[in-house]
């Protein structure tokens, strides 16, 4: 490890950083609307995102700083177990390709800007939207917290802001400013500031992959001598594998596929797809999204990398900043932390946005002004992105990494608990609302109850997402052990009170309306008047 700063390594870093500040700024010129002040302009950037844009920005929104430096981590850490991230990802994009056209579709039509409306609109239920936006808001916030975590494990390899026993202010000042930069352009230009910073966050961090896993391997002597040295660590120390084992099979295995359910539920997500011009171009962007799949999957190799050079960390998260500083040179190792750096700033603006959002729309607009125009609408979600960023930062400069770390994990659980409202109401208007709140409610206790049982080496509670199946003896992740409940629950309470005839709330959407595409007569009809036609206008 190196003593003190690398100041090459700032410097470049410093440079890309300052970059992307200025483009996040003039992002707010790029493809400006006649009436900025709307949602649909500053949360969704016009809606008039092409297949390269979005395509751009789901892949920054999707694959994190966090995923830079947590998955070969846990590789580093654990071995195979940590490869879920990759066939969880292969799952989600024919999933997605099933039902994100259609809320595509039913979303431009009527306007929708958040899943909360979407469920409102669908179930005649504000209360069982209020509870979509509230799971999200929760589930996002930690997300957002990682990000922070991520660059701030890139300015420790650096040695920027001293030691453990440096002044608090000094410590984290470099966090302190990245974050007064990054809510400053969201604030300033929406989500057409990530957009625009997306295209360099993600052709760095392409760069940085494939140099890495040609040049560090020649370093190293070769793929066999890293699965080797990985394979001798993991005997030597009894925990960890280079290949699955058998006991493990079942939390590995459930613990992809519910990752893959959830990955589509998180508002970032939506708020990205959203943002697209057509149905055309999600339908395209499922189809090479997998590409993002393929990096992943040399990304988790670095973790075997990293065992092989010799990294020694007392933080996981650091193993892989850690790599670079000591096989790259240092100008280089500039770029892949600016990479990673970038790389943290691009979801963070997009959650806290589609956070936002949530609460504008299905809090404030639904409960507490119901007459809010569309300025006030905008004016109220920029500053409530401010007041979730400074909420991750406080949570990131006041708590151990380890507990940002499992509150993610169980937003995880908790944001799978609306998928039957979210894409069950895409598809049959047969569930009632009423059943799907309860089981919504289930799945929430039983996730948190469950999550809060698991201790760790380092904690007594919430120190994982796997534990036994009920009924099964099997361990597995607690989020799919908790959707299935939520899902039996909606299901036999549906034909209960369609039997009783209990009230089952207006639908306000057609069938016609979840195939609808932009410019197909009568689209845009029910758009609000300050939103309607924007999105032909760029």
């Amino acid at each position: 490890m190196k003593d003190g700063v690398n100041g090459v390594a700032l410097g470049v870093f410093i440079f890309f950083f300052l970059a992307v500040t200025v483009m996040g700024f003039l992002a707010a010129r790029w493809r400006r609307a006649e009436n900025e002040a709307t949602l649909d302009e500053w949360g969704l950037g016009g809606r008039s995102f092409g297949t390269w844009v979005t395509w751009f920005l789901l892949g920054g929104d999707l694959y994190t700083a966090y995923t830079f430096v947590a998955v070969p981590a846990a590789i580093y850490a654990a071995g195979a177990s940590g490869f879920f991230a990759v066939p969880y990802t292969i799952l989600v994009y024919p999933l997605i390709f099933t039902f994100l056209p259609r809320l595509w579709s039913v979303s431009h039509k009527h306007g929708y800007v958040t899943t909360s409306d979407f469920v409102r609109g669908r179930f005649g239920s504000k209360g069982l939207s209020l509870a979509v936006a509230v799971t999200g808001i929760l589930a996002t916030m930690p997300y957002i917290a990682l990000q922070l975590v991520g660059i701030q494990a890139v300015l420790d390899v650096m040695g920027v802001g001293g030691g453990e026993n440096t002044n608090w202010f000094v410590k984290d000042l470099p966090l302190l400013i990245a974050f007064a930069v990054l809510a400053a352009y969201t604030y300033s230009s929406g989500l057409r500031a990530p957009a625009l910073i997306a295209f360099v966050k993600d052709g760095l961090i392409y760069l940085v992959i494939a140099v890495a896993i040609i040049y560090i391997p020649i370093k190293l002597g070769g793929f066999d001598d890293i699965f080797a040295s990985a394979q001798d660590k993991f005997t030597k120390a009894g925990a960890g594998s280079l290949a699955p084992a058998a006991a493990g099979q079942w939390g590995y295995a459930t613990l992809a596929l519910g990752s893959a359910l959830a990955l589509f539920m998180y508002p970032h997500s939506i708020t990205a797809t959203l943002s697209s011009r057509s149905r055309e171009v999600i339908r395209r962007n499922t189809t090479i999204l997998p590409l993002y799949s393929l990096m992943l999957g040399l990304l988790a190799l670095l973790g075997f990398m990293a065992i092989a050079a010799g990294v020694k960390v007392d933080n996981g998260q650091l193993a892989i900043p850690q790599l670079f500083e000591n096989m790259f040179p240092d100008w280089f190792a500039g770029v892949a932390f600016a990479a990673i750096g970038i790389g943290a700033l691009v979801p963070a603006a997009i959650m806290s946005i589609a956070a936002a959002n949530l609460f504008t729309r299905n809090i404030y607009k639904d409960f507490l002004k119901p007459d809010a125009t569309p300025e006030q609408e905008t004016r109220v979600s920029k500053l409530v992105s401010l007041l979730v960023k400074v909420g991750a930062l406080a949570f990131v400069l006041t708590m151990d990494k380890t507990v940002a770390i499992n509150f993610q994990l169980l937003g995880g659980i908790w944001i799978l608990q609306t998928m039957p409202a979210l894409v069950g109401g895409l598809f049959t208007r047969w569930f009632h609302r009423w059943a799907l709140l309860a089981g919504w409610a289930v799945g929430m206790i039983y996730g948190t109850a469950a999550a809060y049982g698991v201790a760790s080496p380092t904690q007594k509670h919430f120190g994982g997402s796997s534990k036994e199946i009920p009924g099964l003896g099997e361990i597995g992740y607690i989020g799919l052990t908790a959707f299935v409940l939520n899902v039996v629950v909606v299901v036999v309470l549906t034909f209960v009170l369609n039997a009783v005839k209990a009230p089952a709330g207006t639908d306000e959407t057609s069938p016609g309306d979840y195939t609808a595409d932009a410019g197909d007569p009568g689209v845009q009809e029910k758009l609000p008047p300050a939103t309607a036609g924007a999105p032909g206008g760029h």
